[in-house]
């Protein structure tokens, strides 16, 4: 099995909503006939001696109800994504399918659909059995109960604070899987070329199969090829880059490198629009545009960017004690096998904080907030990352000095507050 099939795999099961409903109604199935053929039948006096046709009627009258709570949940699913994508982000549809809640849900619904199916089909005169029918009465009551949680978590977990925590969640575990030490600063953290490529003829791979962003590659995968080789890979585009067909992938060194370009290609997954698998940029990227939608003159939500923020200072806080370093991967013999790039510090700072200072300027409640979030990194983090982060003090103090004609607006709006308005400037943490 291919390293690109896996992947595609992977990503199929983790973002798929139908694939278990529809498994759920294939274990129905299974359940159903396995009461039927290795359980003994209890032969319960209720059972035996009930009303057939009352029993039927009962059964077919849950299997309606299942079937209308199945219409209806995925109905509701889809209006309230359709309204939450509009107010928040388009990013959140694809997230909100894949959300394990909504997948176990529609899965009780369908389970208890299916086996009340099977156990109207197999309750007559001739054949009843007492375990298939309180199977069937069970998993009914629980997707009722399941139901109600199921409303509750549309209605609750759509709401933008609890979008903005999972993005942090899944854009936090992103960020490890790209660095993977602690920052040090006995260490510099080194961007472009590495050092043991620099003046080496190299030659380009082009990127074969359809245009798309770049969405992960297999770094064992990528590593074991180079050592067979017995050359270097540097993978040239960014994770989250697009990539036209044709457009350069890697470079090889040396360049007479035995290397097939389908080899490389194979180890590489394009797709339609980017995920957080390998790129915790893209999570930066959904919080700045739930900021920013709240900006717009159309909502005029600051409390929602204000939110936004609080998810954006935590992420840049957890990125700025990670080692950034550009990954270089060196086999066991100390010799450098792969190179790929990531983003820097810079990089990570100018995309949080950019867009949310030029769409909030006007917002007391945003630049105040802004400011918390930048001292508090300043006191925080490592020094070498103070460089960065007063820079955009500045270019906020630049902001408020623009936006605010009045003396005493521009001085609420040069103090920080971790609430936006309404709360201390200062902060005592530990």
């Amino acid at each position: 099995m291919s390293w690109l099939f896996r992947y595609r795999l992977g990503e199929f099961a983790r973002s798929s909503f139908w694939l278990f409903p529809s498994l759920a109604l294939l274990v129905a199935w299974l359940a159903g006939k396995l009461v039927l053929g290795l359980v003994p039948d209890p032969s319960w006096p209720r059972f035996d001696d009930g009303d057939v046709e009352g029993m039927r009627v009962s059964m077919a009258a849950f299997a309606s109800s299942m079937l209308t709570f199945m219409v209806y949940a995925v109905s509701a699913l889809l209006l309230a994504v359709q309204l939450a994508s509009g107010q928040i982000t388009p990013r959140i549809i694809r997230m909100t399918f894949s959300r394990w809640e909504m997948k176990v849900a529609a899965s009780i619904f369908v389970f208890a659909f299916g086996i009340t199916m099977v156990a109207l089909a197999n309750t007559t005169e001739q054949v009843r059995h007492g375990v298939l029918i309180l199977l069937a009465i069970a998993g009914n009551i629980l997707a009722i109960a399941v139901f109600f949680w199921f409303v509750e978590e549309v209605g609750l977990g759509l709401r933008p604070v609890t979008v903005l925590q999972k993005v942090f969640a899944d854009g936090k575990d992103a960020m490890d899987s790209v660095y993977q030490g602690a920052f040090d600063p006995a260490r510099a953290e080194s961007q472009g070329m590495a050092q043991e490529l620099v003046g080496r003829p190299g030659r380009i791979v082009e990127r074969i199969g359809p245009s798309g962003t770049f969405l992960a590659f297999g770094g064992r995968e990528l590593m074991a090829l180079a050592t067979r080789a017995g050359c270097t890979i540097e993978i040239i585009p960014q994770i989250g880059d697009f990539v036209s067909t044709g457009d350069p992938l890697a470079r090889l060194y040396p360049a007479d490198a035995r290397l097939s370009e389908e080899a490389l290609n194979a180890l590489v997954a394009f797709g339609p629009e980017r995920t957080m698998r390998q790129d915790p940029m893209f999570a930066f990227r959904i919080m700045v545009d739930v900021a920013s939608r709240a900006l717009s003159p159309a909502v005029n939500d600051p409390t929602t960017a204000v939110l936004a923020i609080d998810q954006i200072h935590r992420l840049l806080r957890y990125a700025g004690q990670k080692n950034l370093d550009n990954a270089r991967v060196h086999d066991a013999g100390n010799t450098l096998r792969l190179v790929f790039p990531t983003p820097d510090w810079d990089n990570i700072v100018s995309l949080a904080v950019t867009e949310v200072r030029q769409y909030g300027a006007s917002s007391t409640q945003v630049v105040r907030r802004l400011r918390a979030m930048l001292e508090h990194l300043v006191e925080r983090l490592p020094p070498s990352r103070a460089p960065s982060l007063q820079s955009e003090l500045a270019l906020l103090e630049q902001t408020v000095e623009r936006s605010f004609p009045e003396p005493e607006d521009r001085r609420r709006a040069n103090k920080g507050d971790l609430q936006g308005l309404g709360g201390s400037s200062g902060r005592s943490d530990g």
